[in-house]
């Protein structure tokens, strides 16, 4: 412990006593990292996401040109064709903005004389520092070894995503499980039609490939289907039961006591959802600026953020 203008620091991981609503940097290093791309240079995070993109592209494929092109049920092919792709769309953007959003990082540094100041604390009164990355740690933030941040409500780091999972970007993550969730059932769901399909047809003339090459195709989509159906709906759920009691994994799994005032049920969705129930809760583009984006090319491309 050392004395700072009358406040005491301490140097531990967990319950700080300040607020998430602080405000922990009056500087313009928070402005500077809103105009920042946020990403993560971790070797295992990027090919664990250039992997579910490659995986939702086979799926799609599987999908329109082994199942639904060769359809002669024009309608059923064009319905079905629609809503795959309008639902594949929609997982992969909630994966990048998920991916690409600050997850609620706190300032690298900002533990100092100076700022401390500007915090105005009463004298006496004991804050947390990160010895990690010599932030101050606001209330349910926790350090992350592979960002190497503190996150606000950091609820777990995430692989697939390539970032952590916190007050910033669980919408998105959410959203991310959802559609996955939904398109793989899509496609299980039509792999069951098209097996009974080409079993009644004897095999022909159900897809433009080759018996073998169908079935193996088709085999491997029904593995992959039921494999992320299973591990996104659990994490769907998951998440779902996280917000409702106002909890994170983390704190779960530590079975931290709440020293925080914890949400209603539906107070903690629109917290994380973002005001009254509406389509814009499950919309991953809600809040994207192109103009924004266009902007900061201007200024001389996007910096990244670590």
């Amino acid at each position: 412990t050392m004395q700072s203008s009358g406040h005491r620091f301490r140097d531990v991981e967990h319950h700080p006593l300040l607020g998430d609503n602080e405000s922990y940097d009056s500087s313009s290093s928070e402005a500077d990292m809103a105009e920042r791309v946020w990403f993560i240079r971790d070797g295992c995070g990027m090919v664990c996401a250039i992997m579910t993109w490659l995986l939702v592209v086979y799926a799609d494929f599987v999908v329109t040109f082994v199942m639904l092109l060769p359809s002669k049920d024009f309608w059923y092919s064009v319905i079905n064709g629609v809503l795959f792709n309008c639902l594949a769309v929609l997982a992969l953007s909630s994966h990048l903005r998920t991916m690409l959003t600050d997850p609620g990082a706190v300032p690298k540094g900002n533990a100092t004389k100076e700022y401390m100041d500007n915090l105005q604390l009463k004298p006496g009164e004991v804050i947390y520092k990160c010895p990690k990355c010599c932030s101050i740690k606001p209330e349910r933030a926790h350090h992350c070894s592979i960002c190497k941040r503190c996150i606000r409500k950091m609820d777990h780091h995430c692989p697939w995503v390539n970032n952590c999972v916190g007050e910033k970007n669980q919408r998105f993550f959410v959203l991310f499980t959802m559609y996955i969730a939904l398109i793989s059932a899509h496609a299980l769901v039509l792999c069951g039609f098209q097996f009974f399909s080409c079993v009644r047809g004897q095999w022909t003339e159900c897809s433009d490939f080759s018996p073998p090459v169908t079935v193996i195709l088709m085999i491997f989509l029904c593995l992959e289907g039921f494999l992320f159906l299973t591990f996104t709906a659990v994490m769907f759920g998951t998440q779902i039961h996280s917000i409702c009691n106002d909890e994170t994994e983390i704190e779960r799994l530590k079975s931290e006591k709440p020293t925080w005032e914890r949400r209603l049920r539906w107070e903690g969705m629109k917290s994380v959802f973002g005001g009254q129930p509406s389509l814009l809760w499950i919309n991953p583009f809600a809040g994207f600026r192109i103009r924004r984006l266009l902007l900061r090319g201007k200024k001389g491309g996007p910096e990244f953020s670590v």
